[in-house]
């Protein structure tokens, strides 16, 4: 029976994570005979399941990822199994059971239907040692090196804590550098970047800088630390750490999350800073000459236009002097407390100083 991974631009961090599990299995745009593999989230989720819904092959569908993790009994519509969570563990042992005709029940961390047509999740699998699972099979496909996994913040709006759970995990330093040889420019993949090495609250930038030396160390050419894919959190950007990025990285830019300019909305959403805290790291990023690229949410519930001009009166305070700006609309996520909420309408203003800024490539997004 082949294997398959349906593979599309959207998935390809998930699927290099997930190839070196199953060896010999087959990468396909579309569906195939045999066992099929869909990681999805959920702005590809209608897509996908009407593909599924045209499928003429003779397949056993298996989803994994964001959407399916948060919604698995909307997924099991239209799929077979869902995998919940990490699929380090969980996929191959499914994979196993099924090709062996064996009680799939026994299988953690999955979700399917039983003769009756019930929905059944099975017991949660403990959240797996990173270090035993490689980030990638270089001879399928290549992602940027996640470096940890997991957040100890619960923002309402935000899948991470629910898929990864509270504790961050950290990839050890051996473990990343080995794969680190694969690249030229190094770029990586965490909740918060300067948060390696530590809890996620209480930084830990003495682990921060052996990484990073350890990297330069490997004669990689460039380093991109705290920029996409990854992001910073406010309250770990001090001189201490720009410092080490500005000693050993080659990037200019860093991303951060500010979310709002309201401090009301940021306790609502359980950001755990303040406005204040986001003012004070753009101040440090620009007397360190590194130019922010600042992340933005609108349409919170029961947010308010003056919560939205909070917001614009810090976006533009920040075009101003120099730094950059990432603004999109809230999207419901499932499995997260905002899965229901009704969010609120995009002021007038917002969308015209957001377009303006746009136009002047100051501003990038999608916030209507």
């Amino acid at each position: 029976m082949d294997v398959c991974f349906r593979w599309n631009k959207k998935n390809t961090y998930s699927l290099a994570a997930l190839a070196p599990l199953v060896p010999g299995a087959l990468k396909v745009k579309a569906p195939h005979d045999g066992i099929m593999i869909y990681s999805f989230a959920t702005r590809q989720a209608k897509p996908i399941f009407s593909e599924i819904k045209k499928a003429d092959t003779d397949s056993i569908f298996i989803a994994g990822g964001p959407h399916p993790s948060g919604a698995p009994e909307d997924t099991l519509e239209h799929f077979d199994y869902v995998v919940i969570g990490e699929g380090e563990e969980t996929l191959p042992e499914l994979i196993d059971t099924i090709v062996a005709g064996k009680d799939v029940s026994c299988v953690k961390g999955i979700a399917y239907k039983d003769e009756n047509g019930s929905t059944v999740i099975t017991e949660k699998r403990d959240p797996v040692d990173l270090d035993k699972y490689p980030c990638f099979d270089p001879n399928i496909v290549m992602s940027p090196l996640e470096i940890s996994r997991g957040c100890p913040f619960r923002c309402r709006y935000c899948q991470t804590p629910r898929l990864f759970g509270n504790k961050m995990r950290h990839r050890s330093i051996d473990n990343i550098v080995h794969f680190a040889k694969y690249y030229r420019d190094l770029r990586f993949t965490s909740s918060n970047a300067l948060a390696y090495g530590s809890d996620g609250i209480h930084p830990r930038l003495d682990k921060v800088e052996k990484l990073l030396s350890a990297l330069k160390d490997t004669g990689a050419r460039d380093i991109f630390f705290g920029t996409f894919p990854s992001e910073v959190r406010p309250e770990f950007v001090t001189d201490e750490s720009l410092e080490l990025i500005t000693k050993y990285c080659t990037n200019t830019k860093v991303s951060l999350g500010a979310q709002s300019g309201s401090d009301r909305i940021l306790r609502e959403i359980l950001r755990g800073h303040t406005v204040d805290d986001v003012v004070r790291s753009l101040e440090l990023c620009f007397d360190h000459g590194i130019t922010p690229m600042v992340d933005f949410m609108v349409g919170f519930p029961d947010e308010t236009e003056e919560e939205q001009d909070m917001s614009l009166e810090l976006i533009q305070w920040i075009c101003k002097k120099g730094g950059n700006v990432h603004s999109h609309y809230l999207t419901p996520l499932p499995g997260t407390p905002y899965e229901d909420v009704e969010t609120s309408p995009v002021s007038k203003r917002y969308k015209r100083v957001m377009g303006k800024l746009a136009l002047t490539g100051q501003a990038t997004g999608s916030w209507e």
